[in-house]
């Protein structure tokens, strides 16, 4: 029933926030802007991410959640040059590349920084076996 996931959806505070957080993803990280509609206040954008998409929100954040995200990841096997570019423009990295192995069979190397938003990304390589 399920194809996988299609995107992620984040709410910036602003239009000034949106538009960092348009840096950020196409400029520093590389994303494609798929789709804009709207303005100011109002403006969103659909970002191509591989096989997902990132959609972006200035209407700012709900009070009201029920839920959180803890993260999300972006597949890449340039984890470390995209640690490097978020660190070069300013942005928190809170968890710095290295490799892991996950439950003892999935050898991966990660990396964690924080969005423009308050957003925690992961940058994810699983390495072949």
């Amino acid at each position: 029933m399920i194809d996988g996931i299609h995107h992620v959806s984040i709410k910036y505070e602003n239009e000034e926030m949106f538009n960092e957080a348009l840096n950020f993803y196409c400029n520093i990280l590389g994303l494609e802007e798929k789709l804009r509609w709207g303005e100011g206040e109002k403006a969103a954008a659909m970002l191509k991410a591989g096989n997902c998409v990132v959609e972006m929100f200035a209407t700012g954040r709900t009070q009201d959640k029920t839920g959180t995200v803890n993260h999300f990841a972006f597949a890449t096997d340039k984890v470390d040059e995209c640690t490097e570019a978020v660190r070069a423009a300013g942005y928190e990295i809170t968890i710095e590349p290295k490799d892991v192995n996950l439950g003892g069979i999935m050898p991966a190397r990660v990396a964690f920084c924080v969005g423009p938003g308050g957003e925690e990304v992961e940058f994810f390589y699983e390495k072949p076996v």
